[in-house]
């Protein structure tokens, strides 16, 4: 995980395009700058940056589903819930199921957990459009690196 970068997935270790469902790992850092701020002597994990895990791995879960044909961009969160605190260094399970795709939308369910531990959970909603000019590139680039082309079966190696 990188925050300054907002690259939040650090690999996708599951990924059922049929069942609309993935798992990714995301390995928060021992020092970030936003540490720094949030909080002075008692550094956490933002909420905002919770959720944004949670959209970038349903984010990755739809374009694997749309087979890279069209770019999900986050417009709702509903029903977020926060139940513990992320400190540096934690693990976190990302998970994703995909509950519709249709008409330019789609919508997830998402959810983080440490070692078993619920920590947050939502419902998100992309818009699907086409890729901005510039944009496919870098995001292949992106889930390349984090082995979802290999599982999604759309190149970086064998499908799993």
């Amino acid at each position: 995980m990188r925050l300054e970068y907002f690259e939040m997935i650090d690999s996708v270790v599951r990924l059922d395009r049929a069942a609309g469902q993935i798992e990714a790992t995301a390995r928060v850092p021992e020092a970030s700058p936003v540490f720094e701020g949030h909080f002075p002597g008692h550094p956490l994990v933002p909420g905002v940056l919770l959720t944004e895990t949670m959209a970038q791995a349903s984010g990755y879960l739809i374009l694997a589903h749309l087979g890279f044909e069209r770019m999900p961009f986050l417009t709702g969160v509903d029903k977020a819930r926060f139940r513990s605190f992320v400190g540096p260094g934690a693990t976190l399970s990302v998970s994703a199921t995909l509950e519709h795709d249709g008409s330019g939308y789609a919508v997830t369910k998402a959810a983080i957990r440490h070692d078993g531990k619920a920590l947050c959970d939502a419902e998100l909603r992309f818009r699907t459009m086409p890729f901005p000019d510039g944009l496919d590139g870098p995001m292949r680039q992106r889930a390349e690196a984090i082995g979802l082309l290999a599982l999604a079966g759309l190149g970086g190696g064998a499908a799993a």
